[in-house]
């Protein structure tokens, strides 16, 4: 357990070491102020315009309920944001295995009574870690248009465990891509290649026959992210990202075998 914690403490302080962790930290608080603000100006036009005599008006103290805040704006944040960490989560995960296999010190991280299960849990670990305070950063302009929306407690967290789990799930497939490739490149080219295509699979519905749609359905990341954005907590939805995170373990854990033989 000593090795482990040493290790834990090495990739804590080579992830806050690198450039990249805050370029990416800030790219998503940027990010999502800009959609954030984007679809709150333009909900305050759409009030504008109903506000105006030539539309009826109402009374300033009253919105209609077809305009509120959430669907014009905290669900359109969610949608975007969820597409776009697919293309900021492997800024992240690339070089998290790739760099150790380029540099060969992967190698000398099993001389130290740590065995390939505990790298890898410890580099997910941490990584995890990370996401999860990114995404906390990147909450706080969501979590103000539901506050002022009227959206419960209850909401909000179901809201932020979805967004939390969509970038863990992300996360998930990065780090087996850059568990397979000792170029950074690589790595974050595959993984959001990976991310775009089982983001949504509902446009392949109309050319495969209802059972292959079914299949393709459940294994896409959209419909489990979007029920969290309506404030369900799913089990099966949740078990989704579990069993995500499961078997990215096991496939970079794999990859050491994997290595070892093909080597």
């Amino acid at each position: 357990m000593t090795a482990f914690r040493a290790l834990l403490k090495k990739e804590l302080a080579t992830l806050f070491a690198s450039p990249l962790a805050y370029l990416a930290l800030t790219l998503v608080m940027l990010v999502t102020a800009l959609i954030f603000f984007d679809h709150l100006r333009i909900y305050n036009q759409i009030l504008f315009l109903y506000a105006s005599n030539s539309m009826g008006g109402f009374e300033s103290d009253t919105v209609p309920d077809h305009i509120n805040v959430r669907d014009s704006v905290f669900f359109p944040v969610l949608e975007t944001l969820g597409i776009t960490l697919i293309a900021l989560i492997p800024v992240i995960t690339m070089r998290v295995f790739s760099e150790e296999r380029a540099r060969g010190t992967d190698e000398l991280l099993l001389t130290l009574q740590l065995s390939p299960t505990q790298i890898v849990l410890a580099k997910f670990l941490v990584t995890y870690g990370f996401v999860v305070l990114m995404m906390a950063g990147s909450f706080v302009y969501p979590a103000m248009a539901t506050v002022e929306g009227g959206i419960g407690a209850q909401h909000l967290l179901a809201v932020f465990l979805g967004l939390s789990l969509h970038a863990l799930g992300l996360a998930s497939l990065g780090l087996v891509c850059s568990a397979f490739s000792a170029s950074q490149l690589v790595a974050a080219v595959a993984s959001w290649a990976l991310g775009f295509v089982l983001w949504d699979f509902a446009w392949a519905s109309a050319f495969v026959n209802e059972g292959v749609g079914r299949v393709l359905d459940l294994i896409s990341i959209h419909p489990r992210y979007g029920s969290f954005a309506e404030g369900i907590v799913n089990l099966e939805h949740f078990a989704y990202f579990a069993g995500l995170a499961v078997v990215s373990l096991a496939l970079a854990r794999f990859s050491f075998d994997w290595r070892r033989v093909a080597g």
